[in-house]
């Protein structure tokens, strides 16, 4: 397993879609490979996803998810998760802004929109189905993971950038503050 630099926003590499993957290739060593290099470089920084277009592999693979991360807090768990080929779909119009920060935006914050309630589907490691119903900050990260594989980084969806900076300025008395990536 690899740690893999992460790209950061400005390689173009991050803005296109990503390709599906076969089901019959979900198997082979290079994918397998990709989830365990994925897994490891979203462990080593702390993060709560990592999509395979950020370490530059265009495919839809996303993996996220944390028992308890010190950079999250106050967020409640979300389990673990291997999503190939990921299919979203909207269960309320409901949306709410919340803080986002994104490890391909190292040192950026901002309040992003989001769907509260989603239903996600998908591949897991194996090739066996995914279908979940989840809202709150599992919603919220889960659609961040995916915005990745159609080209799409959170300040592109940013609505009000009077709640857009660099975080040791929005967020001068934390360590680390009380966001999403």
């Amino acid at each position: 397993m690899t740690i893999h630099k992460i790209l950061k926003m400005g390689d173009p590499r991050l803005l296109k879609v990503a390709h599906p993957i076969k089901s019959e290739h979900i198997s082979s060593s290079e994918i397998q490979l990709l989830i365990d290099d994925l897994l490891e470089t979203m462990y080593a920084v702390d993060g709560a996803g990592l999509a395979a277009p950020q370490i530059g592999i265009n495919k839809q693979v996303v993996v996220f998810g944390f028992k308890k991360n010190p950079r999250y807090p106050d967020a409640d768990g979300v389990p673990e998760t291997i999503l190939i080929n990921p299919i979203i779909s909207l269960l309320s119009n409901m949306q709410e802004e919340d803080w986002e920060g994104c490890l391909s935006v190292p040192g950026i914050r901002a309040k992003v929109p989001r769907y509260t309630k989603i239903r996600y589907q998908g591949l897991d490691r194996e090739g066996q189905p995914i279908d979940r119903t989840v809202e709150g900050f599992h919603a919220r990260v889960v659609q961040h993971e995916c915005d990745h594989l159609i080209g799409k980084l959170f300040p592109m969806r940013v609505k009000d950038f009077s709640n857009f900076g660099f975080t040791e300025v929005l967020f001068p008395d934390l360590t680390r503050a009380p966001v999403a990536e």
